[in-house]
Order: C-alpha cells, then sequence, then structure tokens
C-alpha cells in the first residue's frame, strides 16, 4: 500500500482518519493560513487544503498527502478560532439561534505522479437559542478554544444544537472521511 500522510498536526483530524484503519502519518506544513482579500470561505477552504498537501509533497516523493482546512461562517463573516474564553462566548452568543455554515476543505495528493483532487464540503449547524449562563457552562465544561465556531460537536458541544444539515458529519469536525474514502479510492486504496 501506498504511503498515506495526513498535512496536518490536528489531534482531531487524526482520530478521523484512524477510523479508516489504514497506517498513516502525519506532518504539519507549514503555509501561510491567511485569507486573500475578498476571497470566498469556500475558495479559501479548498486553496489551504491543496497547499497543505503541496507543502510537502517534495519531503513526501511516494505519497498520498491530504490537506484538509475548515472555517465557519455566520452572517458573511468567517469566524477564526477564538482561542480566549471571551472570544469564545462572544462568538457562541452571536450564533444563539441562528446558523452556522462550515466548509470543510479537502484535498488528496499523489506526489509521485502529482494528480489532485480538491472538493469542498459544507455543513449547517443550527443553534438553540443560548443564554450567557449557558453558554459559559459550556466553555468552563469544554474548552473549545482551538475549534472554528467555539464548540466540539463530538462532545458536549452537541448539547448547543437544535438540528445540523449536511452530507457528511466528519467535515464538521475537520476531516470529510466520506468524501476522502472516494478520493482514496479514486487513487487505488482498498478502503476497508
Amino acid at each position: 500500500m501506498r504511503h498515506l500522510l495526513l498535512a496536518s498536526s490536528s489531534r482531531y483530524r487524526q482520530e478521523l482518519l484512524s477510523r479508516l484503519r489504514l497506517p498513516f502519518d502525519s506532518c504539519a506544513p507549514e503555509i501561510d493560513e491567511t485569507a486573500l482579500p475578498g476571497e470566498s470561505a469556500e475558495h479559501l477552504v479548498r486553496r489551504l487544503a491543496e497547499r497543505k498537501a503541496s507543502a510537502l509533497a517534495t519531503r513526501y516523493p511516494d505519497s498520498l498527502i491530504i490537506g484538509s482546512d475548515q472555517v465557519a461562517v455566520l452572517n458573511q463573516d468567517i469566524l477564526g478560532k477564538p482561542h480566549t474564553f471571551e472570544r469564545a462566548k462572544q462568538q457562541l452568543l452571536a450564533a444563539s439561534g441562528g446558523s452556522v455554515r462550515f466548509f470543510t476543505g479537502l484535498a488528496l495528493l499523489d506526489s509521485m505522479n502529482g494528480k489532485l483532487q480538491v472538493a469542498c464540503v459544507p455543513f449547517t449547524v443550527h443553534f438553540r437559542t443560548l443564554d450567557e449562563a449557558r453558554i459559559e457552562r459550556y466553555l468552563k465544561a469544554e474548552q473549545p478554544y482551538d475549534c472554528a465556531g467555539s464548540f466540539k460537536a463530538e462532545g458536549l458541544g452537541i448539547s448547543l444544537f437544535r438540528a445540523t444539515e449536511g452530507e457528511d458529519v466528519t467535515s464538521l469536525v475537520g476531516l470529510p472521511l466520506i468524501r476522502l474514502v472516494d478520493m482514496l479510492l479514486n487513487a487505488g486504496v482498498e478502503v476497508p
């Protein structure tokens, strides 16, 4: 089997990829993740997923390299990782009673022949109406400061949701496994 490389240091993406029971290594690509002026969320995540995979191609010349990137969008504004309690609280207050659309870019690069597959997988979260006390309890319990949108859907964050919409719930965590399996099959990888 070809060497599989995840171009990420994210433990969330590593945990998701391990569900496929394929051996893989991971390595953090060093790229600038700044959005270009006027760049749409969809274009941004596709571009960054591709750049993450491409950044490691020369170091891993005979690998299938997976790149992924995600942004959350609320009212046309891209939400970054909050990093602090106060910013997370502001994000969740802004999302209360509304919807946040997540765009997850995915790229699979065959570094041996340069073949690249790229996709953007959308997913929408509809939030319950949240008061400050509930948000503060959640943030103290989960501390999701490294997560776009300020919640962990795979944990207690699910209690903040009224509903979800999308073809692949794993895209919400940051690595759309359904689309990735399609790409791996196209690259000749047997899954399972």
